[in-house]
């Protein structure tokens, strides 16, 4: 199987409940997580299926509610720190390529771009100006990198949000390799350990997947640009409410046969 620096595995599972894309919606995401510490049980494992940045203003609350949920759940008996997952979302790729724009050839161009996609809170929030920025950009790499620099030190200054972004996983999967948890897409046509843009800017034909991929029973999204809910079909399964474009934040917990056992809307 992949390399656990880059997936993460999810051992002796019972359950796993998958948690949909965010969009710093904390007031959804704190009532949610109430609900689901109610239900876990024992063998239950967590995997966020990424977006945990960008379009809400709330990023800040929902890093810190991540953080402190984490804690209270590994805390519990039997449950170990691997047992809770995050993967990397589109808007988190988005967040690590905004803090290397030093590098990119058209620097105002990529940003105005990401500022479409929904990054302006998250910059914001870690003291960025997008109007600020286009001037600094106009005044070359050095500054760039500057500017750069600042937003990495605000991040790491803000307790344990540096320590979560850098730990995110690409993708995760039961170690039975019946189930596998993506942010948004997969290429059926290329193996999973050399799967990159597709797992987070996603697939038009995600739910037109008709076989097995790898073997996985059921292939689980948290993020579907169509926002549509809950949507099974025989190989896949799309979570996304629409939280942070005024729909909900969706939990479901899937068992060992991909089914959904149960489901938290908040």
């Amino acid at each position: 199987m992949p390399d656990d620096e880059i997936f993460s595995t999810l051992r002796r599972s019972r359950r796993i409940w998958a948690v949909a894309s965010i969009h710093g919606q904390a007031q959804r995401l704190d009532a949610m997580h109430k609900e689901l510490f109610e239900r876990l049980q024992p063998g239950d494992r967590i995997v966020y299926l990424g977006n945990y940045l960008g379009h809400g203003a709330g990023i800040r609350a929902t890093m810190d509610n991540l953080l402190r949920f984490r804690r209270a759940v590994i805390a519990r008996p039997g449950m170990f720190a691997a047992d809770v997952v995050h993967l990397r979302g589109s808007q988190e790729e988005m967040w690590q390529k905004l803090l290397q724009l030093q590098f990119a050839p058209n620097p105002a161009e990529v940003l105005g771009w990401m500022i479409d996609q929904g990054v302006g809170p998250t910059l914001a929030t870690y003291g960025g100006d997008a109007e600020r920025a286009q001037v600094i950009f106009s005044q070359g790499a050095m500054a760039i990198t500057r500017w750069t620099g600042e937003l990495r030190e605000t991040l790491q200054r803000t307790p344990g949000h540096y320590a979560l972004l850098v730990s995110l996983r690409r993708a995760a999967f039961t170690d039975d390799g019946a189930l596998l948890f993506v942010h948004a897409g997969v290429d059926v046509s290329r193996p999973l350990l050399t799967q990159s843009d597709a797992l987070w800017w996603g697939s038009d034909g995600f739910s037109k997947i008709d076989r097995s991929y790898s073997g996985f029973k059921r292939i689980v999204r948290g993020f579907d640009r169509s926002h549509p809910g809950v949507q099974l079909t025989d190989w896949t399964a799309s979570i996304d409410g629409g939280c942070g474009f005024d729909g909900k934040l969706i939990a479901a917990c899937f068992g060992a046969d991909g089914g959904i056992a149960d489901t938290i809307e908040a």
